[in-house]
């Protein structure tokens, strides 16, 4: 696994899987920083998803991850900053693919539908899966 520093963030709907996987950031030893929100009163989730995403960007961190109610806020919201790839993943398959093939630089994911057992597993392979390069990066490239 690379030398990670992760950059994570929440909205109030997203608060206790956000605790929990700094929990599993903890644990492994991996540099993390949490950059909100730190209650779970009512929030903004675009103001959350741009601070992870300039964090990524500006590489302060080399990963973020994103949590909200059904993650796709999160991830629209982090898909209009140019340079960051989300991808919101509901199960270990996408969450493998997503790195392997798209070189995703944020997660998204969601509290209110899967649980959270399953959210830690797609943190852990998510966190682990490298990008493969070769005929990948070409498309990748064409993001930009």
């Amino acid at each position: 696994m690379e030398d990670l520093k992760v950059v994570i963030g929440s909205d109030h709907g997203g608060f206790h899987y956000k605790e929990a996987i700094i929990d599993y950031l903890k644990a492994r030893n991996i540099e993390f920083e949490d950059v909100g929100t730190h209650t779970r009163e009512s929030c903004d989730y675009p103001e959350i998803a741009k601070k992870v995403c300039e964090k990524v960007n500006s590489g302060e961190a080399n990963r973020g991850i994103l949590v909200c109610g059904t993650g796709i806020g999160m991830s629209m919201a982090a898909n209009k900053v140019r340079g960051v790839r989300a991808a919101l993943c509901g199960d270990t398959y996408s969450a493998r693919v997503c790195r392997a093939h798209n070189n995703a630089n944020v997660l998204c994911l969601g509290e209110r539908v899967i649980g959270e057992h399953l959210a830690l597993d797609i943190v852990d392979i998510w966190l682990k899966t490298g990008f493969e390069g070769g005929r990948h990066k070409r498309r990748v490239d064409m993001l930009e």
